[in-house]
């Protein structure tokens, strides 16, 4: 029987009058990889944010791998639009950061490193200060950095929003192997319906003025998601499907605010 990996239970999240977040229900699978999808102000980094600890709800509870979050916590790794490397570090000590916080022994430390940045492609940029490297190297070395740490759900936050169409898709194909050979719990949240296609399991969209789920779906599009398969009826129709519903809720949000 596959295992909640993360459990949200009637969350509600506000900012003074601002309600963000209305008695929201969320269960996340062990090893799923979940898609966050609406439009801007439905609240899909509140939710991650209180997923990590960094927030904490006015109502409800959330919980990891079966423990209640009240604080930040390492069970969850965060990883940012913006790459967040320390500029005056090498690939190899940005990686290791975490595990030297933990005062890990050097060596081992540096093993598990270089796995990691093997892992997302940057053998042999071990050296590198992240001012020479492109913006899709970067966000990779957050990637490792946050796979070094071991954490129990990795949280993106938009990672790919900043970089150019290719490289977008190769990152994309990229977290898709590290999701296999990880098997980690993701939860990964994206303005775009073609890469949520590309990269889900499962998807949930959610509507604003106050979040809260309006659709769950599973994605069943066959492995691997090649370029060819946005071609296919499948991911056409589940686009189509999407989109109707994102649209809906635009239109719904844009009448509130008019009135």
């Amino acid at each position: 029987m596959t295992t909640s990996m993360i459990s949200i239970r009637g969350v509600s999240k506000s900012f003074g009058d601002n309600h963000v977040l209305s008695n929201l229900d969320l269960e996340v699978k062990k090893g799923e990889f979940l898609v966050l999808l609406g439009a801007s102000g439905c609240g899909k980094s509140t939710l991650l944010n209180l997923m990590a600890g960094f927030e904490k709800p006015t109502q409800g509870s959330v919980s990891v791998n079966g423990k209640r979050i009240d604080d930040v916590t390492s069970a969850c790794g965060m990883v940012f639009q913006q790459y967040a490397l320390f500029p005056w570090q090498t690939v190899q000590q940005n990686v290791e950061f975490g595990l030297k916080m933990k005062k890990m022994p050097k060596g081992e430390r540096a093993e598990i490193a270089r796995r990691f940045i093997e892992m997302v492609g940057l053998k042999g940029s071990e050296d590198k200060y992240p001012q020479a490297l492109s913006g899709g190297m970067k966000q990779r070395v957050s990637i490792a950095r946050v796979l070094a740490n071991d954490p129990d759900v990795m949280l993106f936050d938009e990672p790919f929003a900043a970089l150019d169409a290719m490289t977008r898709q190769v990152l994309q194909d990229q977290l898709l192997s590290i999701y296999e050979q990880s098997g980690k719990t993701i939860v990964f949240i994206t303005h775009s319906i073609d890469e949520a296609l590309m990269l889900s399991t499962r998807m949930v969209i959610m509507g604003s003025r106050p979040g809260r789920v309006v659709q769950d779906l599973r994605n069943e599009l066959p492995h691997p998601r090649t370029a060819e398969i946005q071609l296919s009826e499948d991911f056409i129709s589940l686009k189509r499907s999407i989109w109707e519903t994102v649209q809906e809720e635009v239109g719904r949000t844009l009448a509130v605010t008019r009135g």
